[in-house]
């Protein structure tokens, strides 16, 4: 009975241990990182409701980018390294202060619905949990595999490279639910086996990735129930007629009005790649989804001059290429000669985030 006893008591402390750490970063945002509330003023061209959305997302879907972001640097990592030099409590960390920052700018901007806070904090959860136990893993058993396994990666080392950089590309413009994490693992079970670090790394991440996937399968069929996000967006153009506009890849002119030709398009990395278009064309972007506000993340060397008209609002290493990345806000009238400045400014722009 006592010993019993004793491993409740153990198992309740380590329960409530478990949930304080899922709670803590939460509490942390809802108390120390909310800001002034406010509303732009801006008058949009774009009228229709079902084409609005809410300024503020534009802080609020970066979390999600992230993890992407996050992926990127892990694949980056598996070039040349394993999986344990990958800073897995770092990218946790960042995941958090920056939404802090981005919480406080929402707030600005009209704030965040309850439905979206829930996700932010059900997927910054998720990653802390699979962030936690790939480290748990891969710092411990996982390195001690690599090290006996010696330098010569092994086919299934190839394998999780190879997935690990795809994976990343996939992201930025899939769901990750859509990834055939189930492929993949059978690409891993078929790669020529030998010695320990090869079976270790099928039963690792094998399993991990059939996990994924059975996880997955039950997202896409609660997305399915609900509705995914919105895959277009519209946009509003000066300085291209209809006509040069209606000849881009992937933009549908709406309509062409005194204030400027409305244009539908997609969202995510191919939003990013068509404003690119419009600004090399000689277009400039006026407004998206009826806002007059936006952020973008740029890339940059440390302690280069950020482009001007812009607001640094948080900054992280990428250690993976020795470069920054920076979150500025902007006016969507700036982004065309912000585009257009790369390169000779010292600065890409890596993504627009479109609400």
């Amino acid at each position: 009975m006592r010993r019993r006893a004793k491993l409740g008591w153990a198992l309740g402390i380590l329960s409530l241990a478990a949930i304080a750490c899922v709670a803590a970063p939460i509490v942390a945002i809802e108390t120390a990182c909310r800001g002034p509330s406010g509303n732009d003023a801006y008058r949009p061209v774009i009228t229709e409701a079902a084409w609005q959305r809410p300024e503020s997302r534009t802080f609020l879907t970066y979390p999600e980018w992230h993890m992407v972001y996050a992926y990127e640097d892990f694949a980056t990592v598996l070039e040349t390294g394993d999986e344990h030099a990958f800073a897995f409590w770092r990218s946790v960390a960042s995941f958090w202060t920056s939404y802090c920052v981005l919480n406080r700018q929402a707030d600005a901007h009209g704030g965040a619905d309850g439905p979206t806070r829930q996700m932010i904090y059900t997927i910054g959860t998720s990653f802390n949990l699979e962030m936690a136990a790939k480290a748990a893993y891969e710092e411990t058993i996982g390195r001690l595999a690599a090290w006996l396994r010696g330098p010569v990666k092994t086919p299934q080392d190839q394998v999780a490279a190879t997935m690990a950089r795809d994976y990343g590309a996939f992201l930025h413009q899939t769901p990750w639910y859509r990834f055939p994490f189930s492929e993949w693992a059978r690409r891993l079970a078929a790669a020529p086996g030998g010695g320990f670090r090869s079976w270790e790394r099928d039963l690792a991440l094998g399993g991990e990735w059939r996990v994924k996937q059975a996880y997955a399968d039950l997202i896409a069929r609660a997305v399915a129930a609900t509705g995914p996000d919105e895959l277009r967006i519209r946009s509003v153009v000066r300085d291209l007629a209809p006509d040069r506009l209606a000849a881009i890849p992937g933009i549908a002119v709406v309509a062409a009005l005194p204030d400027g030709v409305i244009i539908e398009s997609d969202r995510y990395a191919a939003f990013t790649a068509l404003l690119r278009t419009i600004a090399t064309a000689g277009g400039s972007t006026f407004e998206v989804a009826g806002n007059d506000d936006i952020m973008v993340s740029v890339r940059s060397a440390p302690g280069a001059s950020l482009p001007g008209e812009t607001t640094a609002l948080h900054t992280f290493d990428t250690p993976a290429d020795g470069e920054v990345r920076t979150l500025v806000l902007t006016k969507v009238s700036n982004l065309s000669p912000l585009l257009r400045g790369e390169g000779e400014g010292g600065y890409r722009v890596e993504h627009v985030f479109d609400y």
